[in-house]
């Protein structure tokens, strides 16, 4: 859980977190951490106004798949709309023992599930620790490429949290999200209209899909976050103009950090791009610091905003913008994880873990 005693950033993150309302989707000034922690931790405490119309909420038609959504034929596209397919709240957490061989280096959540209180501070890395930032970060990029290798129609996002996960264990690592805050698998993986925290399943890819991988893994006591959003099969124009743009933002936002620079610029620079093209920017979640911690500050906004702080030299932190076709609200399955959007358009994610350096920004997971 969060300290209360944590800056003014941290406790403003948790204290706008997204509001999930089960018979309308209301615009919200949610700021919380793209990461598992901060969404988990507040969505805990609404279960009770958890998302109750669910499919009915889209207006799904045609139904194709097993997520009961349908083909979506209007301004946003041709693609297949996912919805949830149970109204059951929760999921079970995973048996991380039975999935994770002992001599694999476990961050502290691993079995409790509840990672450990946020420092006050936002941490300014020395060389030693930046090395083993960019060892993660590095093998997070291995990892993800291989993702983007499975992704063709007919592969079951099930098929890819395992090979991942499989992979993870064999370079000695461990697969971050699992059970952080009860998270029941190795990988994130959000398709089309689901904007984060996609939970792998057993529904197959389909040619005309979008598919954002998120990996994360914890090497020699430091974690490497990235993703990227992927095409599936043939994809139509404005799917793959979106998955463009939302790449566009990530490079253009890295380009300008450097010490001294306002942490707000990486917010406005995002701001300006989805403005220019006619996306949305998701202000449900934020970049986030990382290394020891999966996430820890400083927050880092994808949307135009005013918060205080400045870059300095040794700061590791994620960049990773979310781009939506249409509305940028996101409503809350009945898994508690998944967000997807309110009007079914669709939304992409490219992420990066960064390190200011003595005059700009290094990509450690690029």
């Amino acid at each position: 859980m969060l300290n209360l005693g944590l800056s003014r950033r941290s406790l403003l993150s948790l204290a706008k977190v997204a509001h999930v309302s089960s018979t309308v989707a209301t615009k919200t000034t949610a700021r919380t951490v793209t990461g598992l922690h901060l969404v988990r931790h507040a969505l805990q405490k609404q279960s009770s106004q958890g998302l109750h119309s669910s499919t009915s909420f889209w207006h799904p038609r045609k139904p194709r798949n097993a997520h009961g959504g349908g083909n979506l034929r209007n301004h946003f596209g041709n693609y297949t709309r996912l919805a949830p397919t149970s109204l059951r709240l929760g999921v079970v957490p995973p048996d991380v023992n039975g999935l994770v061989p002992d001599h694999i280096q476990k961050p502290g959540y691993a079995l409790r599930g509840e990672p450990s209180e946020w420092a006050a501070g936002i941490p300014i890395n020395g060389p030693e620790d930046i090395e083993k930032c960019r060892h993660a970060g590095q093998l997070a990029k291995k990892i993800l490429e291989l993702g983007g290798t499975l992704v063709k129609p007919g592969v079951s996002t099930n098929e890819i949290d395992r090979i991942l996960h499989e992979a993870i264990i064999a370079n000695k690592a461990y697969p971050s999200p699992l059970n952080y805050m009860g998270f029941p698998k190795s990988v994130c993986t959000s398709v089309s209209n689901v904007i984060a925290h996609g939970i792998p399943d057993n529904r197959c890819l389909e040619d005309g899909d979008i598919i954002n991988i998120d990996v994360t893994v914890y090497l020699d006591g430091f974690h490497g976050d990235t993703s990227a959003t992927y095409l599936v099969g043939n994809v139509d124009k404005p799917g793959k103009e979106l998955v463009e743009r939302t790449k566009e933002a990530l490079d253009e936002a890295i380009a300008i950090c450097r010490p001294g620079v306002p942490l707000n610029r990486i917010g406005k620079t995002i701001q300006a791009i989805a403005d220019r093209h006619g996306y949305t920017v998701s202000e449900q979640f934020s970049g986030h610091g990382i290394g020891k911690e999966f996430h820890c500050l400083p927050l880092i906004y994808h949307h135009d905003n005013d918060e205080d702080g400045t870059m300095e030299k040794g700061m590791v932190f994620t960049i990773e913008p979310m781009f939506c076709q249409g509305t940028a609200v996101g409503v809350q399955w009945p898994d508690k994880w998944t967000v997807a959007t309110a009007d079914g358009g669709r939304s992409a994610q490219f992420e990066h873990t960064i390190v200011i350096t003595d005059n700009g920004a290094e990509r450690l997971t690029g």
